[in-house]
């Protein structure tokens, strides 16, 4: 069998590279301009590297009983990591993967195809736009995971955003936000007061070291019209190789500090990480 090799390629927003685990022998890494976007076993799609990524499929395991197939919305594709994750745990999942990088869903449908049937279905578009024609109800989760660069797109910080995808959402259904922040999280706050504008329940995921303001580093956004599993999502994070906390109630309010909604016309990109780059899809 032939070694597998570094791949290299234009894509629209930048280059990609995918680069071979020299531990796992059909697992890539892939990066866009040198910032890592997604990690993918081909041959073990539950092996979820990315810490983010694991606290989200906790989140997607929990949104209904163990195997019953859920309809995902992905906002961001990447290399489609957690799309394939729910194709696995959840057989018969219909899923919408919207990844504006037209060029970089050909690159990974060629070097990193789905298997036959996977139930995932791709679209080369922006996101607020494929939200604004979405079927209102259609879906059990969104996944908003959009990056440029290293930074989260600041349409896709707002209120109107936040409704958007929440219109999409079926009665009791999650929607789940990568956030980036550090102290004194000033974004983050931001970003609590405008999903706690939209939606009664809110919980929080991330290392103690970011939520003490120690590092900068990925955050977990969990909103729902219905009440969270809170204390089993507390168990998955928690027993992680990198443990996370989950923070609910007077904890957000804390760490809000009174921050207000932002609507499109206020609304600013995730600060960039120090040094510029960091892990974020």
């Amino acid at each position: 069998m032939e070694e597998p090799v570094p791949v290299t390629r234009a894509v629209d927003q930048g280059t990609a590279k995918l680069m071979p685990d020299v531990d796992r022998e059909r697992a890539y890494l892939l990066t866009v301009d040198g910032a890592p976007q997604s990690y993918v076993d081909l041959d073990d799609p539950e092996h979820l590297a990315f810490e983010y990524v694991r606290r989200m499929g906790h989140v997607l395991d929990l949104a209904a009983p163990p195997g019953r197939p859920l309809d995902v919305v992905h906002l961001g594709g990447g290399a489609l990591t957690l799309p394939r994750y729910t194709a696995a745990t959840r057989p018969g999942s219909r899923q919408r993967v919207v990844e504006r990088d037209r060029a970089l869903l050909a690159l990974v449908a060629e070097v990193l195809p789905l298997p036959p049937g996977s139930g995932v279905e791709t679209t080369a578009a922006d996101a607020r736009q494929w939200l604004a024609t979405a079927p209102a109800g259609s879906a059990d989760a969104v996944v908003a995971d959009v990056f440029g660069g290293s930074r989260v797109p600041a349409p896709l910080t707002s209120l109107e955003f936040v409704r958007a995808a929440a219109r999409t959402l079926r009665p009791g259904g999650v929607l789940l936000a990568n956030l980036a922040d550090s102290a004194p999280f000033t974004f983050l706050g931001r970003q609590l007061a405008t999903y706690g504008a939209v939606f009664e329940e809110l919980a929080l995921l991330a290392e103690p070291a970011v939520l003490r303001g120690r590092r900068f580093g990925n955050a977990v956004l969990v909103a729902s019209d219905r009440e969270l599993n809170l204390a089993a999502l507390a168990r998955r994070a928690a027993g992680d190789p990198f443990p996370a906390r989950v923070e609910t109630g007077e904890a957000l309010r804390r760490l809000a500090r009174g921050a207000a909604p932002v609507g499109d016309a206020d609304a600013t990109a995730s600060p960039v990480p120090p040094g510029g780059t960091f892990t974020v899809g």
